[in-house]
């Protein structure tokens, strides 16, 4: 089913449940797991807003090193 083993799957999905990602339940023998959308939204925003700063800041970083490049071939 999973190429991880199920302690794996478990310590993962209790991050998922810390970070308020997922909640879980319990039926019987059987534990469910839900997905939080509005906190996925949250999370799927900020994502958005870090994914913009990285791309401008190595954006940036790209223009400041082909400058700097372009100034060492002209000395």
């Amino acid at each position: 089913m999973f190429e991880m083993s199920q302690p794996a799957v478990t310590k993962h999905l209790k991050v998922l449940e810390r970070a308020g990602l997922i909640r879980k339940r319990k039926e019987g023998r059987y534990r469910y797991c839900t997905l939080e959308p509005d906190t996925l939204e949250t999370a799927s925003e900020w994502i958005e807003r870090t994914r913009q700063y990285w791309e401008e800041s190595f954006e940036a970083l790209d223009r400041y090193l082909e400058s700097e490049e372009s100034e060492e071939k002209t000395e």
